[in-house]
């Protein structure tokens, strides 16, 4: 089976229109970044459609490409990697990644959002280099 043109692009657009928006957070200082509870909420909701996202990409090019599931969020990145579609340290750093999306999904009283700062701050190249790469399969 081949992939699906119009769900990566979908997906693809996705994170882009994250990915506007998070940068435009990231800008701002830590101090006020941590003060806006409405801040905090869109970058919350803007990471997890942005991680959503690539999972959903990441899950459809291992089902169609690797012709397997994995069976934990994670652990599709990891196909991936070892299929040689993305490189070990984004593997590694999108695995990190996809394990806070679960916080966020599940323990949502116990989010960090510092660590949130952090990931807009430091993460969000990621997202756009694993979009890229994804986007390249077509």
């Amino acid at each position: 089976m081949s992939l699906n043109p119009d769900l990566i692009r979908a997906r693809c657009a996705e994170i882009d229109a994250s990915l506007i928006r998070l940068d435009q957070l990231r800008r701002l200082p830590r101090e006020t970044f941590l003060s806006s509870q409405d801040t905090l909420d869109v970058a919350c909701y803007r990471l997890l459609i942005a991680i959503e996202a690539a999972l959903a990409l990441c899950f459809h090019v291992s089902a169609k490409r690797l012709h397997q599931v994995p069976e934990e969020y994670a652990g599709c990145f990891s196909s991936l990697e070892r299929a040689g579609l993305i490189p070990h340290d984004l593997s590694s750093r999108l695995q990190q990644m996809a394990r806070f999306r679960n916080l966020l999904v599940h323990v949502y009283w116990k989010i960090d959002y510092g660590q949130v700062y952090e990931i807009m701050t430091r993460g969000l190249d990621d997202l756009r280099a694993f979009r890229t790469a994804m986007a390249g399969l077509l």
